[in-house]
C-alpha cells in the first residue's frame, strides 16, 4: 500500500474496567505500589478518583474515545488481559490484578470500528483455548496480547505448539510483553525473556515485543541487547516502544533508536501508563524546552508521539502497525 493510505495506529492502549457496567471486568490491586501506580494513571488519563471505586467501565471507554480523536492517531489496538493460569490449565485469578474478558472488548471495539482494534488475551493452557482462540477470529480479532511473566505463560512449553500454528495460519499477531514489569504482581520473572519467543515465531507468528525487553525496576535483567540480535534471524519480530517515556523504562530508548533496529519498532503508548519527557531528557534525548512543551499537552496519546518524533522516531514507526496486519 501507498504510505499516505496506511493508519496511523498506537499498538498498546489497555482496557481496564471494575465491572460496574456488567462487563465482568475486575481490578485488584492489592499492594501499596500498585495501588500507587493505579492512582498516578488516573490522574494521568484525567480521570476522577472516584473511578477507581466505581464508575471505571464507562468512564475509561467515554476517555479512550475521547483521547483518540483528540490525537493524529487514526487508530488503537485496544488490549484485552486473560486471568494467570497454571501450565496444566488450572485458573489462578487470585493472582492476576486485573481481568478484561474478551468479549467486553469486543463488544467496546464494536461500538467504535473505526477507533479500536481488538487485541484478545487467551493463556494457551486454558482448557478452551482453542475454541476461544476460534470464538475470537471469526470475530474478527487479529492480535493476540499476553504478559507472559505475570500470566505465568512459558512459550516454550511444547503443549502450546497447535496454538501457535492456529495463530500463525490465520495471520494473527502476538503482541507479548518482555522485559521486567513494575506495575503489576509477577509470577515468574524469568519468563520475561524475550529469546523464549522462538517458539511462537518458530510456528511462523508475527510477534511484537513489548517494551523491547529493557528493565521496568532498576534491578530487573535487561534483555533489549538479546532482542535485537534477534531481530537479525527473525524477519517476523518486531518492538513496540510503548511506556518508554516513562522515568526507568526510557533506559531502553538509546538502544532502538539507532539504525537498522529502528526500523523494527512500532510506536506504543501503553496507556494508561504514565507519560512524561523527564526520563528522556535526563538522558539528553530531548532539551528542557521540549519536555516543558510536553508537559502542556492535555492529550496523553499525542503528548507520546510529540516526544516519540522529538526522541527521534518518524512518522513510519505510527504506520507500522499497518504495514505488518490486514487490521487496516
Amino acid at each position: 500500500m501507498p504510505h499516505a493510505a496506511l493508519r496511523k495506529i498506537d499498538c498498546h492502549v489497555h482496557l481496564i474496567g471494575d465491572g460496574s457496567s456488567g462487563s465482568d471486568c475486575w481490578l485488584r490491586l492489592k499492594a501499596i505500589p500498585h495501588r500507587l501506580m493505579a492512582r498516578i494513571m488516573v490522574h494521568e488519563a484525567d480521570l476522577p478518583s472516584s473511578v477507581l471505586r466505581e464508575g471505571l467501565d464507562t468512564h475509561i471507554e467515554r476517555r479512550l474515545v475521547a483521547l483518540v480523536r483528540g490525537s493524529s492517531l487514526d487508530a488503537v489496538v485496544l488490549l484485552a488481559q486473560d486471568i494467570p493460569h497454571r501450565d496444566d490449565g488450572t485458573p489462578l485469578p487470585d493472582k492476576g490484578a486485573f481481568f478484561v474478558p474478551n468479549k467486553y472488548l469486543l463488544d467496546v471495539c464494536a461500538r467504535h470500528p473505526e477507533l479500536f482494534i481488538p487485541a484478545v488475551s487467551i493463556h494457551p493452557a486454558r482448557r478452551d483455548a482453542m475454541d476461544e482462540l476460534d470464538r475470537c477470529l471469526l470475530a474478527g480479532a487479529r492480535v493476540l496480547k499476553l504478559l507472559p511473566n505475570c500470566l505465568n505463560v512459558d512459550y516454550a512449553d511444547a503443549r502450546y505448539r497447535p496454538f501457535w500454528e492456529k495463530m500463525a495460519a490465520s495471520r494473527m499477531i502476538l503482541l507479548s510483553h518482555t522485559g521486567g514489569e513494575l506495575s503489576l504482581p509477577v509470577i515468574d520473572p524469568k519468563l520475561a525473556d524475550p529469546r523464549l519467543l522462538r517458539h511462537p515465531l518458530d510456528c511462523g507468528v508475527t510477534v511484537i515485543a513489548a517494551h523491547c525487553a529493557g528493565r521496568s525496576g532498576l534491578w530487573d535483567p535487561d534483555y533489549t541487547a538479546a532482542l535485537l540480535d534477534m531481530f537479525d534471524k527473525w524477519p517476523r519480530l518486531f518492538g513496540d516502544n510503548s511506556a518508554l517515556c516513562a522515568p526507568l523504562r526510557c533506559q531502553t530508548l538509546p538502544k532502538i533508536l539507532p539504525e537498522p533496529a529502528r526500523h523494527r519498532i512500532l510506536h506504543g503508548s501503553d496507556f494508561p501508563v504514565a507519560v512524561n519527557g523527564f526520563g528522556p531528557w535526563r538522558l539528553g534525548l530531548i532539551n528542557r524546552e521540549t519536555w516543558r512543551q510536553s508537559r502542556h499537552q492535555p492529550n496523553v496519546l499525542q503528548r507520546d508521539i510529540f516526544l516519540k518524533h522529538a526522541i527521534g522516531f518518524d512518522d513510519s514507526h505510527l504506520t507500522r502497525m499497518a504495514e505488518l496486519s490486514d487490521v487496516v
